[in-house]
C-alpha cells in the first residue's frame, strides 16, 4: 500500500516526497530535519502515534501542517487531532485523488476534512446548538474548504470579492471563528457543509 501509494504522489505536479517511514519516533525527527510543508501521518505507528507527533509539532516552532491518514474514524480522536491543530483527515478507504486535495488544501492553508468523517463529528448534543447559516454561507465555505480564493468565488457565483469577505464574517460571527480556516474547519465538524 505504502509504495502504491508513493508512486501515486510522484506522479503528481507540485507534490515531492521528502522521505517515508514506518514508526512515529524516525516521522518526528525526518520531519524536523526535513520541514515538509505537509506530513502525512496515520493515527497508529509504533514508538510514536500520529496524534503525538503532531502535538509535538504545535508546541515547536514548525510551519509544517498536519494531515491523518488513518484506517480508524473514531469521533473522540478526531477532535482531539482537530483541537491539537491537525489541518487535515483523511481516511485510507478514500480514492488517492482526495489525498491528492487534502495535500494541496492543506498546503494553501485551508483545512480538509474527509468528507465521510462529516457526520459523524456532529453528535446529538451538538446538532441541537447548531448555528443557523444561510445557504449562501455554507455554499461559500464549502469552496473554500476546497481551496478556492475569494476571487474564485466571486467569478463562480457572479459576485465580487467583497461580498464574499461579507459572507465568511458573518458565517465567522455565526461560528465564533477567529479565522476563515476554523470557521471552515467548525462546519466540517458540525456538519453544516460536507
Amino acid at each position: 500500500m505504502l509504495y502504491a501509494l508513493l508512486r501515486f504522489l510522484d506522479l503528481e505536479h507540485e507534490i515531492e516526497v521528502v522521505g517515508h517511514c514506518s514508526d512515529g519516533a524516525r516521522a518526528h525527527h525526518l520531519i524536523l530535519e526535513t520541514r515538509p510543508d505537509v506530513a502525512v501521518l496515520d493515527i497508529r505507528m509504533p514508538l510514536l502515534s500520529g496524534i503525538e507527533i503532531a502535538r509535538k509539532l504545535s508546541d515547536t516552532a514548525t510551519s509544517t501542517q498536519v494531515i491523518l491518514y488513518t484506517a480508524e474514524a473514531e469521533r473522540g480522536l478526531v477532535l482531539e487531532a482537530l483541537d491539537i491543530g491537525v489541518r487535515g483527515f483523511l481516511l485510507k478507504e478514500a480514492p488517492l485523488d482526495d489525498l491528492v486535495r487534502a495535500l494541496r488544501i492543506v498546503a494553501a492553508g485551508q483545512s480538509y476534512i474527509d468528507p465521510a468523517l462529516a457526520g459523524m463529528l456532529a453528535g446529538p448534543e451538538a446538532t441541537a446548538r447548531l448555528p443557523t447559516l444561510t445557504k449562501r454561507e455554507r455554499q461559500i465555505l464549502r469552496m473554500l474548504a476546497d481551496g478556492m480564493r475569494n476571487e474564485q468565488v466571486g467569478r463562480e457565483l457572479s459576485i465580487s470579492p467583497l461580498t464574499v469577505r461579507t459572507h465568511v464574517k458573518n458565517a465567522m460571527d455565526k461560528l465564533e471563528a477567529d479565522t476563515r480556516t476554523q470557521a471552515v474547519a467548525t462546519a466540517l465538524r458540525q456538519s453544516l457543509i460536507t
